[in-house]
């Protein structure tokens, strides 16, 4: 009877793998966009139902919530926002909310009386945002229900997926046409690999680049005769730089710098915090003979992408006309997905371009604009969280799991720079990885829940 149930246990954990597996190649293929590509993005939806459904009944069943009951709290916040968004309600509700006035006029000179409408102002691209959550929440339930061995082996396909993209981008940019561009919203000469943005593509393997080296220094804390994992870990570093510098995109440089220190911090913590061994000196070495090569042969092109001349967005002029559109909807929100009609009903002349401004290049103040007080709440929940999930992490002892932590400390403060000035979490494929990256450190309770154990044990 025993060895039937462990049969069945690892049966259920081997579907888990190749169901998270299956959403990870799937979302990075198809989930490379943010807009204008529904079907594409509808066949990564539909591939993480079943990983919803497996992943989300593991949890209830194991009872391993009961450990994460803070997170999924957010978690559960965030699932509500669009979907109280989407709840139709009676027009003496709607008609008095801060910014309805203009579809209150509207319905007057037509001669018509309100009915029931939705909180959000555009309903249609509410629903394509809450069914944009499917990955991201199947993949974190899926990582978060797992053993740790589930984890190392997403990071490993991720890393694959980093390097991927790399070459397919340096294949593009070898083309000199569009052919090779998965996506019709890109342009053709930039190095984008399988996104629409090349800045996305810069965030992206920026964020896997601490997981390469961790696990790299890892294995010098298990074997020091083994140079093949180090070597590895050093090649990744020389891509991503080389790619960096080919993609030419300004938040990538600049995050650059720290994260290759954070991450080579986290490296260091990994071989043990002992004497810093020569193949990881090696390492360290690559990168600065890579980021030299790129100074000697990309320097202008690159310095060129930081000439205001050179560059004609509007973006931070534009930033306070979003937050002024944000106080006029206000508590609720104008609706996710709502920010492109939105922000053209109050757009200056003065500001109007040949520049497409479809998103607010500000995530934290697009949130403000779309969802409002409640979207306000969970994002400050998130970062009160994740302040305490990366101290704990940190603070840890040296482990296998702890060095993925770490290494998701780094990989989800890139991206919460990046959306300073950008929008990377509108995309699948990162808001994908994104979620493993928080799965993975929200691990830590359960890592701090076992130490007491522990201790609790040896007092015994």
């Amino acid at each position: 009877m025993e060895r039937s149930l462990k049969i069945v246990s690892t049966t259920k954990w081997d579907t888990i793998v190749v169901a998270a597996a299956v959403l990870l190649v799937v979302s990075i293929l198809f989930g490379g966009a943010s807009r204008q590509h529904e079907v594409r993005l509808a066949l990564v939806e539909l591939t993480a139902l079943p990983l919803l459904v497996i992943a989300g009944g593991r949890l209830i069943q194991n009872g391993v919530w009961r450990s994460h009951q803070f997170v999924l709290a957010i978690l559960s916040i965030v699932v509500l926002i669009p979907l109280l968004q989407l709840a139709p309600v009676p027009p003496m509700i709607w008609t008095n909310l801060p910014g309805r006035e203009p579809l209150v006029l509207a319905l007057q000179l037509a001669g018509l009386q309100p009915g029931w409408a939705t909180l959000s102002l555009t309903p249609d691209r509410t629903l394509g945002a809450a069914l944009a959550l499917l990955p991201p929440v199947a993949m974190f339930l899926a990582v978060l229900s797992s053993p740790q061995k589930l984890a190392v082996r997403l990071v490993g396909l991720y890393l694959i997926a980093s390097v991927t993209s790399i070459l397919l981008g340096a294949a593009q940019l070898a083309s000199g046409g569009e052919q090779l561009y998965p996506w019709a919203t890109t342009s053709a000469g930039s190095v984008n690999g399988f996104f629409a943005n090349r800045n996305h593509l810069a965030t992206f393997v920026l964020a896997m680049l601490p997981f390469a080296l961790v696990l790299s220094a890892a294995s010098l804390r298990r074997s020091r005769s083994n140079p093949l994992p180090i070597w590895l870990g050093a090649i990744f570093v020389g891509l991503v730089v080389v790619a960096l510098g080919a993609i030419r995109s300004r938040a990538g440089i600049v995050l650059f710098p720290p994260v290759i220190l954070a991450s080579l911090v986290a490296a260091w913590i990994a071989t043990g915090r002992k004497r810093i061994a020569p193949a990881f000196l090696m390492m360290i070495g690559v990168t600065g003979g890579a980021l030299a090569a790129i100074a000697y042969l990309a320097l202008p092109p690159i310095l060129a992408r930081f000439d205001s001349t050179s560059a004609a967005e509007g973006r931070f002029d534009r930033w306070p006309i979003v937050a002024q559109a944000a106080e006029s909807y206000l508590p609720t929100g104008a609706g996710l997905g709502s920010f492109d009609p939105v922000y053209r009903s109050v757009e200056p002349l003065a500001t109007l371009d040949n520049t497409f401004f479809n998103q607010a290049h500000n995530d934290y103040l697009e949130i403000w604009l779309e969802a409002g007080w409640l979207g306000a709440i969970a994002l400050a929940l998130f970062l009160v969280w994740f302040a305490r999930r990366a101290w704990a992490a940190w603070r840890g002892k040296v482990s296998g799991a702890r060095d993925l932590q770490r290494a998701a400390t780094v990989a989800i403060g890139t991206v919460l720079v990046h959306s300073v000035g950008d929008y990377p979490l509108r995309t699948v494929a990162i808001t994908t990885a994104f979620a493993m990256c928080c799965a993975l450190l929200e691990m830590a309770s359960l890592a701090e829940s076992d130490a007491g154990d522990q201790r609790r044990r040896m007092r015994v």
